[in-house]
């Protein structure tokens, strides 16, 4: 019987009509799988990875194949993003197995739910010198028959072993200058001069390292670091990784030159790259970063903003080509015929040179992605103006719209929506477009109501308004806090920090052990054979750096000691890692910039509906000063710790700005709020 018809996961329902008696991650299925003496088959994926789904075709909607595994095993599928903590455990001991890991992972384990094989996709047939699924399936039916004493001591050793893995990377002070000096060099060393971007192929969009590089100029004014950020940034967004016509960015390219991307569209890609780049255009004014910053984020409200205001986790890779086909890519290709039938003859010869589309085609069967090479500026100065440009994409846009689009992944995962409201915030904020601040409040306002209980505590997800059943890890109250507290920051709305700090507060007692080193799940969280503990950012912030970067932020608001022995305590990990593995700790070496310059705590006060007041507010939102805080309110109001004994000055708004137990000179001048921000804001 498959037991996933219920449940809330789409990447679970997704396998609710397999053949394989499937078992969500619950305490029966190991149960189960002691009571018959059979290993457990852990498949752990999500839901638009094209892999995954190769791999379900191929092998779990196969009768025979189904109809061996059921007799031979308890099957378990589990959703990486609704149990980051099982996926994390077990990914590490695939990787510590076999050197590399992915999705789809498959695991085999006891019925103590201790691992003894591992892999990730296999074939239905041998190829690539990979034996077939069926071979894996009966190699270790056989093994746990024949050889069980075998099978025990590998499980046994290798969860001792797991067990025995600790980071002592907290509490051993705060990363100086020096560190993050050494951290820029291990970049310059791994940047690629030609492409943008650090490393070879595959590809990904480095926007956690982008935030660093743009504080550390911001800082120190080193001006490789902010070359280094501009270049990566317009590569990406003149590659094919950027959706050229609807906005938004695909997971990563399978080329080091940006060109091919792999389909998938997460949340949280998106909404770290709408954010570094509105961060890249206020310090730099670039119209290229401007523009991307506002269609990524129209992309993210008009493709993954769920009825309930959230906002969903993914558009998936593949889509169904004009034969009805499944085929990744197939929603966001051209050739150079397609391009004919919707423009005409003419039109598509300048779409052709525009978007890079060759007759030989840089994807499959001669169909192109579409890319903006910079000998064709859509900003204007180069063959075709920009009206020209904007006809052509919005035709191709309204054509492609007909085609059948990728399925959308409808969960609601907490963290990540927290980065979306950062996001969306800021970029309402600097480009004067209120209904993307209005947005985050929404999507803010479903985090509380939804997927916060009487206690504070976070649910991982929900769907369709309705709360999921697996905690919040980490991640999720960190990111959550840092989307509140930038939601305060820009809309004046203090309760947002009031939460930020409820959830700030949890993190301390809930997942801080010895010496301020962080665990990713709570201490009261379900045992499994590891307790995750990962300070490295990959696709998105770590639990750890997050949860940094969000208490140093809550103290410069609230002066609170106790958050920022906490920021400091955890950012001892970033003085150990910085400079072997600066591309594995980004957002780590930025919340450490913000450290170094304070942060700088900025209180703008004024009368409701004051254009001062406003104009000083957007000021200090403005300022690159890394990490600055930011309230805004009534005089001496009550919104914010920060504007308690902050009069006017001379009865005109004013702005207060300190740093380090030090402040300025109140100003009611923008001009001077800029140079106490030491900072290139913009008017």
């Amino acid at each position: 019987m498959n037991r996933l018809a219920g449940v809330t996961s789409p990447y679970l329902l997704q396998h609710a009509d397999n053949p394989v008696d499937w078992w969500p991650w619950t305490p029966e299925a190991f149960e189960e799988a002691r009571r018959r003496d059979v290993p457990v088959l852990l498949s752990v994926g999500y839901s638009s990875c094209h892999w995954c789904h190769v791999m379900a075709h191929e092998s779990f909607e196969d009768e025979e194949t189904a109809a061996y595994l059921n007799e031979h095993f308890v099957a378990v599928k589990v959703d990486r993003e609704e149990r980051p903590d099982v996926d994390a455990v077990y990914m590490e001991a695939v990787q510590a197995a076999t050197g590399q890991g992915g999705w789809p992972m498959t695991v085999f384990l006891t019925g103590d739910a201790e691992p003894f094989y591992f892999g990730t996709y296999f074939p239905p047939e041998p190829r690539h010198g990979m034996p077939s699924f069926r071979q894996v399936l009966e190699g270790v039916a056989t093994a746990w028959a024949q050889r069980r004493e075998e099978v025990a001591e590998v499980a046994g050793k290798i969860t001792r072993d797991l067990a025995g893995r600790s980071l002592a990377h907290g509490g051993e002070g705060v990363p100086g200058a020096d560190e993050q000096a050494k951290a820029l060099l291990g970049l310059a060393r791994e940047y690629d001069e030609r492409n943008g971007g650090f490393g070879g192929a595959p590809k990904f969009p480095p926007a956690m390292v982008v935030e660093f590089l743009l504080r550390h100029h911001a800082r120190t004014g080193a001006d490789g670091a902010l070359q280094m950020a501009v270049d990566t940034c317009e590569a990406m967004a003149r590659g094919g990784i950027h959706d050229q016509l609807g906005g938004g960015f695909a997971r990563y390219a399978v080329d080091r030159e940006w060109v091919v991307p792999h389909f998938e569209k997460m949340l949280y890609d998106n909404a770290l790259l709408c954010r570094v780049y509105a961060h890249l255009w206020r310090a730099t004014g670039s119209e290229l970063a401007r523009r991307v910053a506002l269609d990524t984020a129209d992309f993210m409200v008009r493709e993954l903003r769920t009825a309930e205001g959230g906002f969903a986790s993914a558009l998936d890779a593949d889509s169904h080509d004009a034969e009805g086909n499944a085929a990744e890519g197939a929603f966001y290709v051209w050739t150079p015929e397609q391009l004919r039938e919707v423009l005409g003859e003419q039109d598509a010869l300048r779409a052709a040179a525009v978007y890079g589309v060759t007759e030989t085609g840089t994807f499959e069967e001669g169909a192109s992605v579409l890319q903006l090479p910079r000998r064709y500026e859509d900003e204007g100065g180069g063959e075709f103006d920009a009206d020209a440009v904007e006809d052509i994409r919005c035709r191709l846009l309204a054509a492609r719209e007909q085609r059948p689009r990728p399925g959308r992944d409808d969960k609601v995962v907490a963290a990540w929506n927290g980065l979306a409201i950062a996001a969306l915030a800021e970029t309402g904020a600097y480009f004067d477009r209120p209904d993307l601040v209005e947005r985050a409040t929404e999507a803010a306002d479903l985090l509380v109501r939804v997927h916060m209980d009487s206690h504070a505590r976070l649910v991982r997800t929900s769907k369709d308004g309705i709360a999921g059943a697996n905690a919040g890890v980490l991640e999720d109250y960190a990111d959550v806090a840092e989307g509140f507290v930038t939601l305060a920051g820009v809309t004046g709305e203090g309760v947002w920090l009031d939460f930020a700090g409820v959830l700030l507060d949890l993190v301390i007692d809930l997942f801080t052990g010895e010496n301020g080193t962080l665990f990713d799940t709570a201490h009261d969280a379900e045992q499994l054979i590891r307790r995750p503990q990962d300070p490295t950012d990959n696709a998105t912030p770590s639990g750890w750096s997050a949860a940094a970067g969000a208490l140093l932020s809550y103290a410069a608001h609230t002066g609170s000691e106790a958050h920022r022995t906490a920021a400091e305590q955890a950012l001892g990990v970033v003085k150990a890692l910085g400079p072997r593995a600066p591309r594995f700790i980004g957002w780590g070496l930025a919340v450490a910039e913000a450290l170094l310059d304070g942060p700088r705590e900025v209180a703008v006060v004024g009368l409701a509906g004051d254009p001062a007041a406003a104009e000083l507010h957007r000021t200090a939102l403005l300022g690159t000063a890394p990490g600055a805080v930011v309230a805004v309110g009534e005089p001496d109001g009550e919104e914010f710790p920060l504007l308690r004994g902050r009069p006017l000055v001379d009865g005109r708004a004013a702005a207060y700005v300190c740093r380090a137990f030090t402040c300025r000179t109140p100003t009611a001048e923008p001009a001077e709020l800029v140079e106490q921000l030491g900072s290139a804001a913009r008017q």
